[in-house]
């Protein structure tokens, strides 16, 4: 729906109905405030997140960013750094899931999904925030990894 209005909205912009756009963006914010609220999806996190960098409105993505832990989960998480195309995106849902438990992250080196994305997560989190539980977690990792590839 939120896609839907922005179009509308672009669209409106280059015609004369101003009304019908103004309202139409009334809309669009309205919707926009419900997601950023109630929504704990990664493709509506990036929805957001892309609308956001799109009109230059970073302080809305910290405050996303902020969100993104809170309310998401480990795995959600990961699905934002799986699906989205932007480094902004990108970035900001590693640095989540470094800033995340160990415990939280882990169970997803074993889902093939996400494991890469959880290892980059975990040496992220062992070298930039020096976490001891994170190295130990990754050399298991890498330990399993390596006795399955023989």
């Amino acid at each position: 729906m939120l896609s839907a209005l922005d179009e509308q909205s672009v669209a409106d912009r280059a015609s004369s109905r101003k009304a019908m756009n103004n309202e139409v963006q009334r809309l669009a914010e309205t919707c926009v405030r419900v997601l950023e609220h109630r929504s704990a999806s990664a493709e509506v996190f990036i929805q957001l997140a892309e609308r956001a960098i799109k009109k230059h409105d970073y302080k809305n993505l910290d405050k996303l960013a902020d969100v993104l832990a809170k309310r998401y989960a480990s795995a959600e998480i990961a699905e934002i750094v799986r699906q989205t195309e932007l480094a902004q995106i990108r970035a900001i849902a590693y640095e989540t899931l470094a800033m995340l438990p160990v415990s939280s992250v882990a169970p997803l080196l074993d889902d093939p999904l996400y494991s890469d994305i959880a290892a980059n997560a975990l040496e992220q989190k062992a070298f930039e925030y020096e976490s001891e539980e994170a190295r130990e977690v990754l050399e298991q990792f890498e330990n399993t990894f390596d006795a399955r590839e023989e």
